[in-house]
C-alpha cells in the first residue's frame, strides 16, 4: 500500500524525533540500543517453550510486538514486547526489530496493510536515512551495506530510495534533515 506523501514526512519527522529523544548519534544504527532506551524488552524464538514457538511462527516468522501486562494486582503495568526470531541474518533481525519499534512508535492498534507499510517505511528511513547516506558519499549499494550494516538486498533498496531522494527531494535540507544531520554529525 502506497503512503501519501504528508505521511512519509511525518514518519521521517516521527522516526529523528525518536533518534533525539534516545540520543541515537551513530552508524549503524543500533536497535537493540533503541529498545534498551524505549524500554522495550526483546524476546528471542529460540528462548520460548515449544508451544509458544509454534504460537510465535503463527503470527509471524520473522517477529512481533505485543504489549503485555506485568505485575502483581492492583499494581499492574503493560510493557512492551518485541519477539523475534533470532535464527535469521544478523541484518533481518535488525530490520524486524525496527520494523516492530515502528508498529510501537506509530501506535498502531490493529494489524492491517497500511500499517505494515507505515513500519516498513520506518525501517528503511531508520537504518539508512538518506541525509546519512549522503554523508558517506556511495559509489555503490555495497558501500550502503557495509556503513549501515544492512544486507545486500536491504542496501540495494535503499541505493535506489537514495537516488530517488536526490532526483525528487528538495534542493536544500529539510529542517527535520538537519536535525538529523546535526544529531550525526561525528559519527558520519
Amino acid at each position: 500500500m502506497r503512503l501519501t506523501g504528508t505521511r512519509y514526512e511525518n514518519i521521517k519527522q516521527t522516526v529523528v524525533n525518536m533518534f533525539t529523544k534516545n540520543d541515537i548519534r551513530r552508524i549503524p544504527i543500533d536497535c537493540f540500543e533503541i529498545c534498551q532506551k524505549m524500554c522495550i524488552k526483546l524476546r528471542k524464538y529460540s528462548g520460548l517453550t515449544d508451544v509458544a514457538l509454534i504460537k510465535a511462527k503463527e503470527v509471524s516468522e520473522d517477529g512481533f510486538c505485543m504489549l503485555l501486562k506485568e505485575g502483581p494486582v492492583p499494581f499492574e503495568s503493560y510493557q512492551w514486547y518485541i519477539f523475534y526470531d533470532d535464527t535469521k541474518s544478523r541484518e533481518r533481525i535488525r530490520f524486524t526489530i525496527m520494523h516492530e519499534i515502528g508498529h510501537i512508535v506509530l501506535e498502531h492498534t490493529e494489524h492491517s496493510e497500511l500499517a505494515e507499510s507505515e513500519a516498513n517505511f520506518f525501517a528503511k528511513y531508520s537504518l539508512a536515512p538518506p541525509p546519512l547516506v549522503h554523508k558517506i558519499k556511495p559509489e555503490d549499494y555495497m558501500d550502503i551495506a557495509e556503513a549501515f550494516d544492512l544486507s545486500q538486498e536491504c542496501a540495494y533498496y535503499a541505493m535506489s530510495f537514495y537516488n530517488k531522494w536526490l532526483q525528487y527531494g528538495s534542493s536544500e535540507f529539510l529542517d527535520y534533515e538537519l536535525q538529523l544531520l546535526s544529531l550525526f554529525d561525528k559519527a558520519v
